[in-house]
């Protein structure tokens, strides 16, 4: 580990950005600590050149969205030979393709939302499913261009016809599951801990994006015991459907007014979560007796090729 050199990949031109910048502040830093050599690298077009010139033993990988998430990235490295973090090629594209991952976990008995594949154009024409429901960009995290239509709009999102519309073409329509939001991340092959997500805040029109400070998190998630370790068992077969290695982290809806574990579906999974030192997966990681710098540090030593 002592002299090791790590290029720390960040930022980038996605939606998420200024998130990305965060995480890769935080990581860094984490790895001056533990005595690693560290240079931090804003990603641009020129990535590849960079790397090459640089010849870093490992990257860690923390772009969240487009280069960073859809395997574009893990493509360069895999052919520079620069050992990686966090998900491969196949998997990192299978994940950020949210119908794709869908059709994957389906076939792995993991329960998901209803739903479809429909233009941005015929879903800004005219309900295609009962409200609520879910508009959402079929590659984007999370909580960019998402729309949550309720009984109380009666038209769908028009922003779908905007000519600055930036998220593609074809949106991914579901039905809205009530109840609570839960995470859960997967770190190597273990399951870690479960997060019940509670706003703070209403959401603003239709976007599904909270207001600064709009939710809390409860950790240990307050659910039946059975629930919680079914979110577990899911969180890690989704993983392992995906292909995926490193951290990652799943996201699911449970609707708690129904009996047992019926009310739970898997939402996506997300390859490149937050790594900020108070966001989720690094949450999860202290609850389990794991500090942010010991994360990132095992993040680094597990990085490899051909993932």
């Amino acid at each position: 580990m002592a002299g090791k050199h790590v290029a720390v990949l960040m930022g980038g031109w996605s939606a998420e950005r200024e998130v990305s910048l965060s995480s890769g502040k935080a990581c860094a830093a984490a790895l001056e600590r533990r005595g690693y050599r560290v240079t931090r690298i804003d990603v641009g077009r020129d990535i590849a050149s960079v790397l090459a010139a640089l010849r870093p033993d490992a990257a860690l990988n923390v772009l969240h969205g487009r280069p960073g998430e859809d395997g574009t990235l893990q493509g360069i490295l895999e052919v520079l030979a620069i050992p990686y973090t966090h998900s491969g090629v196949l998997a990192s594209a299978l994940a950020m393709q949210k119908d794709v991952a869908k059709l994957m976990f389906a076939a792995k008995n993991i329960p998901v939302p209803e739903g479809r594949v429909v233009s941005r154009f015929e879903a800004a024409k005219h309900h295609l499913m009962p409200r609520p429901y879910v508009l959402k960009p079929i590659a984007e995290g999370s909580s960019v261009g998402v729309f949550i239509v309720t009984e109380a709009h009666e038209h769908p999102p028009q922003e779908l016809y905007r000519d600055d519309w930036v998220f593609g073409d074809r949106v991914l329509c579901e039905r809205f599951i009530p109840g609570k939001e839960l995470t859960c991340a997967v770190m190597g092959d273990q399951a870690l801990g479960v997060i019940d997500i509670v706003p703070t805040a209403r959401f603003y029109d239709y976007e599904a994006k909270y207001a600064p400070g709009g939710s809390r998190h409860i950790l240990p998630a307050e659910i039946p015991s059975a629930v919680y370790e079914e979110v577990r068992r899911l969180a890690l077969a989704a993983h392992r459907a995906l292909g995926c290695r490193g951290v990652s982290r799943a996201d699911f809806r449970y609707d708690d007014r129904l009996e047992g574990t019926r009310g739970l579906v898997c939402l996506e999974v997300n390859t490149q979560p937050g790594m900020t030192e108070t966001s989720l997966v690094p949450e999860l990681a202290a609850h389990a007796g794991i500090s942010f710098d010991e994360l990132v540090r095992w993040m680094v030593e597990d990085a490899s090729l051909g993932r």
